[in-house]
């Protein structure tokens, strides 16, 4: 339960720093603005059609009776409407980082340098990492398709349906928003794929405790505009810590070696000193 306190931490952390810093935020928010309008317009469409989806794909049911053909294809839209927002909150952050690589990757490079120490650059032409984001992006997509395939499924069992099944469905969407978070600090240290989820999974708590409370707050519309600067922050700092890198502040030697000695706690002053931001 300490590591589920530990990645919210992390999170609230970022939210302070970007809070502090109203140029990034501003910056962070317009990737956000842009996406989530082509978002809203998909799931109103969703909304709209989910009804007419659910009996075109159970023509067997037509001739049901009342009212189990209603309490039939009223679940199915339920979870088919579900499953369209599950892929949008896990979507929307890879499509925002996307569209907006150069800023989220100069507001983690601003994290990097408040919290002393060096600020990993990739080296690579923006093409190259937009191609490594896109295709690192499809490749989770396809992970979490599964997974939400394999829920969606277990949705009809009785209880366990309406209970458990949701309950792993945020697990699931926060971990993986938490990869897509991270990897723009990851990437920027030159870590793959498969490294990245590897390190996520063996921290699978502090992961859970940072994606999960992001996951349910996305659920309100236009909040994850506004969070999303602060997520990028946060996730930097995780990723900071996750690797093992020092914090370049004056904390007191108690606090610095506890961090030291368990790897997973943020910087508590780290972003209270950036004297040399990028232009």
């Amino acid at each position: 339960m300490r590591d589920l306190g530990v990645g919210f931490r992390y999170l609230a952390q970022g939210q302070k720093w970007v809070g502090r810093h109203g140029r990034w935020f501003g910056f962070g928010l317009l990737p956000g603005l842009v996406t989530f309008v082509l978002y809203v317009g998909a799931l109103v469409g969703l909304g709209y059609g989910a009804d007419d989806l659910a009996a075109w794909v159970t023509p067997f049911a037509d001739d049901w009776s009342s009212p189990w053909l209603g309490i039939f294809r009223g679940t199915l839209t339920g979870l088919v409407f579900a499953f369209g927002l599950f892929l949008a909150v896990i979507t929307f952050t890879a499509v925002t980082l996307l569209v907006g690589q150069p800023f989220y990757e100069s507001l983690s490079e601003a994290v990097d340098r408040s919290e002393g120490g060096d600020v990993p650059e990739s080296g690579l032409p923006l093409w190259r990492e937009l191609w490594i984001s896109a295709r690192d992006s499809l490749r989770v997509l396809l992970r979490v398709a599964f997974y939400g395939i394999l829920l969606f499924a277990c949705g009809f069992i009785p209880v366990i349906g309406q209970t458990v099944v949701p309950v792993l469905g945020f697990c699931v969407s926060g971990f993986f928003l938490t990869q897509e978070l991270a990897s723009v600090a990851l990437q920027r240290r030159g870590v793959e794929l498969k490294e990245r989820l590897a390190l996520l999974r063996g921290r699978r708590m502090v992961t859970l405790g940072f994606g999960v409370p992001l996951t349910l707050a996305f659920l309100v519309p236009f909040l994850a505009v506004f969070l999303m600067p602060g997520a990028v922050a946060g996730a930097t700092l995780m990723a900071r810590d996750l690797r093992g890198e020092t914090a370049g502040d004056d904390r007191g030697g108690d606090s610095q070696k506890n961090d030291q000695e368990h790897g997973n706690l943020p910087s508590s002053g780290g972003d209270q000193g950036v004297h040399h931001l990028p232009h």
